[in-house]
């Protein structure tokens, strides 16, 4: 296959130049409003971020039904999306997610993803991905048929960069029981057949890893024959155990030694918008600070930036809960006391990140993000 001439020629700037680092909106559950997307933005620019990828497992219109266009309502959305993202200087990207394309035959297949991707150009993405996860991966021939349809995604779209997520991501054993037993030799494969310029994804050792050892990213780039582009799980919390917890404590050490290692760094952040930019803001500075990076000291800078005097000091007090006991823990007097505790920060100043972090706080502690049973399974 012929070189895409248009990948990896990204426009990098400030602390993470050498490291692109991004957020992909790709949980299952509850997703973000559009006006939580738009300033979400806005934190990424404030914070060193690169890129931002649409790729909410809610949305059928990339998924379940991707073969369909969206609404002119939902599609308005995406285009205030995208300018907004340009304004802010965030890169931009769409994560299609053609449910078990390579089990169809292959001119159907070519002909559908072709299709959607020329819709998806509308948009001018600086990045596509094509997102094979949480699919059935038992089929002999699925690296061949998953390289076929990534070279043709890459000579349809117009993006500059090109990811994808192959079905089997990490060796946790948990992808096979669910999706189906991985075929013999499918990574080193992919690695083979896959144009150099596609980066591929994966989430470390484990679904929801908290480390990346470097033996570890070692191995991965020789079976995949390039660095691995890191999607992060954390603090992602849509599973039906991590939707008990609100993740909020700051990346750990070992994720400033992660430079040179990996290709990019994704985060997949909480289905709570505005909470999830307390742990996010901490990813840069360890980028950025490297070996001098201190999370417990970067965690109260992003409380400082991030979360209004007042709240902030009730949330680093109740942080324990939130991060170590969890929602079901809670006794209904202790969830009381908090609501309580809550409520004046999210009536206080309507619209304001104030009132927005309490929101979300409540909205967790009234079980409105509980698991969406659709999780590895849809």
């Amino acid at each position: 296959m012929p070189r895409h001439p248009a990948l990896h020629q990204p426009q990098r700037s400030g602390p993470s130049a050498a490291t692109p680092l991004g957020v992909i909106e790709g949980f299952f559950g509850r997703p973000w409003s559009w006006p939580a997307r738009a300033e979400a933005l806005d934190f990424m620019a404030a914070a060193g971020y690169d890129f931002y990828l649409y790729a909410p497992k809610a949305d059928a219109y990339l998924r379940r039904h991707w073969t369909r266009h969206w609404p002119d309502a939902e599609w308005q959305h995406l285009e205030r999306l995208r300018q907004h993202s340009q304004d802010k200087g965030i890169r931009f990207g769409v994560g299609l997610s053609p449910l078990e394309l390579y089990r169809e035959p292959p001119a159907e297949s070519r002909a559908a993803l072709c299709a959607k991707i020329r819709r998806l150009n509308q948009l001018n993405p600086d990045i596509l991905c094509l997102l094979f996860d949480d699919m059935r991966g038992d089929l002999p021939e699925l690296a061949a048929r998953q390289i076929e349809l990534a070279h043709t995604a890459a000579e349809v779209s117009t993006a500059r960069s090109v990811i994808l997520c192959p079905t089997y991501y990490s060796p946790d054993p948990i992808l096979e029981k669910v999706f189906g037993a991985r075929p013999e030799h499918y990574w080193p494969e992919l690695g083979r057949g896959l144009d150099s310029a596609i980066d591929i994804f994966w989430t470390g050792p484990e679904v929801c890893s908290g480390q990346y050892p470097r033996e570890h990213l070692t191995e991965v780039t020789q079976w995949l024959g390039r660095r691995p582009f890191l999607w992060d799980n954390y603090p992602v919390n849509d599973s039906a155990k991590l939707c008990d917890f609100l993740r909020l404590a700051p990346y750990p050490t070992s994720h400033a030694q992660l430079a040179g290692s990996v290709a990019g760094h994704a985060v997949n952040p909480m289905n709570q918008a505005y909470l999830s930019r307390l742990p996010l803001a901490t990813l840069p500075t360890a980028y950025a600070r490297g070996p001098d990076y201190r999370p417990a000291e970067a965690f109260q800078q992003a409380l400082q930036c991030w979360c209004p005097s007042g709240l902030r000091e009730c949330l680093e007090e109740d942080l324990p809960l939130f991060q170590e006991r969890g929602l079901t823990a809670l006794s209904e007097a202790e969830k009381a006391s908090l609501k309580a505790r809550y409520e004046p920060f999210a009536t206080r100043a309507p619209r304001s990140a104030e009132s927005h972090l309490a929101q979300e706080l409540l909205d967790w502690l009234d079980h409105h993000y509980a698991f969406d049973p659709a999780c590895l399974t849809d």
